[in-house]
């Protein structure tokens, strides 16, 4: 996350999505979780979450129906009160404007929890260590941690095992956020449609990663998502989509995540503004955006 405004008053923080440039999952553990190997990569689309002192905790958001206690933003605050119960001497007053697409397999609500994370131990001045707020961030799901550290990284386990990559040279992408009915539990759903010929080595993430590491440029070769198959199979409208990104100018177009968002990596800002103009001529819900390094 990027650190907008700071003053004695309020915090501003730009609270950013993700893609994954790879995501391979290995197998399923004895605990019922999978092993993945991705890189995943923030991108310019952000949330703006404003954090200000205030007697009690208080959670407000432009989008109603996400104002509950199950919004990760609300978890990370009652955590960080419940480990450290003698410094937390006030409470916060928190607004986010959500921008990034919701259940959209862009890590959005995950942002949101790292930067609630890194905020308020500022606000609060509760003085816990990044390794203190990556365990936090675990708990909160497999995707927070990489927020607290951004760019372009490499994730095993479940996600909490973080290897920072070099940063990429930016790229331009487009994005197109489908508006299908989700279910509730999209991402366990399509992780029990999976079966063995879905769940890979980690060969592609391991070339991906030698290439970042060497400087180039990755090849489209080597962006994949192992979870592509059943999100097509589960959101059968999804291939409309697709062909529609297609028939704006998108070469390849990948999944983010579990889906549903689909994107695709342009060669110029240029590109990327005509793909994103002839989608809005359509009606569709995209996003010009870029690779980013926060």
């Amino acid at each position: 996350m990027e650190q907008m405004e700071l003053t004695e008053e309020k915090q501003i923080y730009n609270s950013y999505a993700k893609i994954n440039l790879s995501l391979e999952i290995l197998h399923k553990r004895p605990d019922g979780f999978h092993e993945l190997a991705t890189v995943m990569q923030t991108i310019g689309l952000c949330d703006i979450l404003t954090f200000a002192p205030a007697p009690d905790l208080q959670f407000d958001c432009n989008l109603e129906e996400l104002v509950d206690e199950g919004n990760l933003v609300w978890k990370a605050a009652l955590r960080l009160h419940e480990l450290c119960p003698d410094s937390v001497k006030q409470g916060a007053n928190i607004y986010l404007e959500k921008r990034i697409p919701v259940a959209a397999g862009l890590g959005g609500g995950s942002s949101n929890a790292a930067t609630a994370l890194v905020a308020l131990n500022r606000l609060w001045n509760l003085n816990l260590s990044q390794a203190q707020l990556a365990e936090e961030a675990a708990q909160l799901g497999s995707d927070v941690p990489f927020f607290l550290v951004g760019g372009t990284a490499l994730a095993e386990g479940r996600g909490e095992r973080l290897t920072v990559l070099p940063a990429l040279a930016p790229m331009w992408l487009v994005l197109l956020y489908p508006p299908l009915e989700l279910p509730p539990t999209k991402t366990k759903e399509l992780y029990r449609m999976l079966d063995r010929n879905d769940m890979t080595a980690g060969l592609v993430t391991r070339t991906l990663v030698r290439s970042i590491n060497q400087g180039e440029r990755p090849s489209n070769s080597l962006f994949f998502n192992g979870f592509e198959k059943v999100v097509y199979e589960r959101f059968a409208k999804i291939d409309g989509f697709r062909q529609a990104m297609v028939e704006a100018g998108a070469d390849h177009v990948w999944v983010s995540g579990s889906g549903p968002t689909l994107f695709t990596i342009v060669e110029s800002a240029d590109e990327g503004q005509q793909i994103f103009n002839n989608l809005q001529q359509g009606g569709y819900n995209a996003f010009l955006t870029s690779t980013i390094q926060p």
